[in-house]
C-alpha cells in the first residue's frame, strides 16, 4: 500500500496544473482548522481543490503538495489502518519534508470508514495543512461534530452561481449597460432550464440530459443505494421523480404515504422520511420549514422542496411545458441557501415564499407573472403581512421583468426581475 501511495502522490506532482475555471468562494489555504468541503457530487469541490493547489504552487514548492482521491478505483477497498502508509510513504520518499509545512488535499473522504480518527491524528501531531471534500452532509457533519470538533471549518459548494455561469461564458456584468443586460438576460433564460453544473455548459440538449441523469444515478447508486444499503430501490427512484416535480410545494409524508399506499407500495412514514433525509444528506433536495417562534409549531408544519440545480427539475419535469414559476423559485432558494443555512417561508393569513433571519433578515417572494392586479395585489400583501410578524421594513418581489419600489404603509417593496436579483 505504501508503494501504490507513493506513485499516486508522485504522479501527481509531476503532472502539470490543471485547468480550473475561477469560482467566487474563498477558501483560506494557510488556516490552524481542517478545511471540509461538502456538496453534491459533480458540483466542483475537486476544482476547487485544484484551484487551491495551484494557487500554492506559486509560492510552494510541488513536492510540499499531496493530493489524492479515494474515489480512485486502484485504493479500493481502504480501510483505516492502511491510511497509516499515506504520511510514512510520503516521507519514505522525501524525508527532508519532516520538518517542514505539507498541503494534504484528501478528495472524497468519506469512502473510507473512520476516516476521522486518522486526520485528527495527523492533524494533531505532523505540520500538515489538511482539505477534505465529501459528497454527504450527513457522514461528514457527524464526524466533525465528534472527532473533529474544534478543529475544522466547514464551506457547503454548489453548482455554479448565475454569476458564476455569467463569468465562465465571459459574460460583462454592467446593469447600466444595454448591451450587457441583453446578453445577461439571454443567458439567463438557459440558466434558468439548465442550471449550474459545468459539464453541461454548452452541450446539446440530448447530451444535458444523459449527463443529469448519469449524476443522478450516480447520487443514487454510490450515496444512497450502497451507503444505506437501500433495498427499495424503485420507491427511492420514484420518490426522486416525485420530489423534483413538486419543487416548491409543502409536502406531508402523511400525504404521501396514503398516495403510495394506494398504489401498492410496501412502505412505512419512518421509511418516507428516512429517504428524504438521505436525499438531504447527499445534497440532492432541500426542505425548508415554517417560520415561527417555536421551534415545535415549526416540526409539526409541512414544509417544502427544493431541488440543488434546476437541471434536475428540467429532466424530471412531467409536464409537456415548462413550469417557470417552480424554475424561478428554486433559483431564488439556491441563491439563498448559498447565503445561509436559515431559509424558511413564512405563512399565516397570506404565504410568502422565503424569509431568512439574520442581519440582515430577507423577506422574498417570487412571482413570475405580476401583470394581473389580483395576482400583484396577493403577492404585496403576503409581503406586508410578513413584514408585520417579523418586523422587517424591506421586502423584495421577485419577478420575470418588472423593475420598480412600491412604499406602502411606511414599508418598501422592491420590484426586481430574477436575473437581476441573482447578481446581488
Amino acid at each position: 500500500m505504501q508503494a501504490l501511495f507513493q506513485r499516486l502522490i508522485t504522479d501527481f506532482q509531476d503532472a502539470p496544473p490543471k485547468q480550473v475555471i475561477a469560482r467566487e468562494q474563498v477558501i483560506p489555504v494557510d488556516s490552524r482548522k481542517i478545511i471540509s468541503l461538502i456538496g453534491v457530487r459533480r458540483c466542483g469541490k475537486t476544482y476547487l481543490l485544484y484551484g487551491l493547489i495551484n494557487q500554492l504552487r506559486a509560492s510552494v514548492d510541488s513536492r510540499n503538495i499531496i493530493y489524492l482521491n479515494f474515489e480512485d478505483d486502484r485504493l479500493h477497498p481502504l480501510t483505516l489502518q492502511d491510511l497509516d502508509s499515506l504520511m510514512e510513504g510520503y516521507y519514505a520518499l522525501y524525508p527532508d519534508k519532516r520538518s517542514e509545512k505539507v498541503y494534504l488535499f484528501l478528495d472524497e473522504i468519506q469512502n473510507i470508514p473512520e476516516w476521522e480518527r486518522y486526520v485528527r491524528r495527523i492533524h494533531d501531531t505532523l505540520n500538515v495543512q489538511l482539505f477534505v471534500t465529501g459528497s454527504s452532509s450527513r457522514l461528514l457533519s457527524q464526524e466533525i461534530a465528534t472527532s473533529l470538533r474544534g478543529r475544522t471549518l466547514t464551506y457547503e459548494v454548489f453548482p455554479f452561481s448565475f454569476r458564476e455561469y455569467l463569468a465562465y461564458h465571459q459574460i460583462d456584468v454592467n446593469l447600466h449597460s444595454s448591451h450587457s443586460r441583453s446578453y445577461i438576460q439571454h443567458a439567463f433564460n438557459n440558466y434558468l432550464h439548465q442550471g449550474g453544473f459545468a459539464e453541461t455548459f454548452g452541450e446539446t440538449p440530448d447530451i444535458q440530459q444523459r449527463t443529469w441523469r448519469d449524476y443522478l444515478d450516480l447520487i443514487i447508486y454510490r450515496d444512497l443505494i450502497e451507503r444505506y444499503d437501500i433495498k427499495n430501490t424503485t420507491l427511492l427512484r420514484h420518490l426522486i421523480r416525485y420530489a423534483m416535480s413538486n419543487i416548491g410545494t409543502l409536502i406531508s409524508v402523511n400525504k404521501l404515504f396514503n398516495e403510495y399506499k394506494g398504489l401498492g407500495h410496501k412502505v412505512s412514514k419512518e421509511t418516507l422520511y428516512q429517504y428524504l433525509g438521505y436525499l438531504e444528506d447527499a445534497y440532492t433536495l432541500f426542505n425548508v420549514s415554517i417560520f415561527r417562534n417555536s421551534v415545535r409549531e415549526e416540526q409539526h408544519q409541512p414544509r417544502k422542496i427544493y431541488a440543488v440545480d434546476n437541471g434536475f427539475k428540467t429532466l424530471l419535469h412531467t409536464s409537456l411545458s415548462p413550469d417557470y414559476s417552480k424554475l424561478y423559485e428554486n433559483l431564488v432558494f439556491l441563491h439563498l441557501r448559498r447565503q445561509s443555512r436559515e431559509v424558511y417561508y413564512y405563512k399565516q393569513t397570506q404565504e410568502v415564499d422565503f424569509y431568512v433571519p439574520g442581519k440582515p433578515s430577507q423577506l422574498v417572494n417570487v412571482s413570475v407573472d405580476i401583470r394581473t392586479p389580483a395576482t400583484l395585489e396577493r403577492e404585496i400583501n403576503g409581503l406586508l403581512e410578513g413584514m408585520r410578524y417579523t418586523g422587517l421594513e424591506e421586502a423584495t418581489l421577485v419577478t420575470q421583468e418588472r423593475e420598480d419600489v412600491l412604499t406602502i404603509e411606511g414599508k418598501r417593496i422592491t420590484i426586481v426581475p430574477a436575473w437581476q436579483y441573482l447578481l446581488q
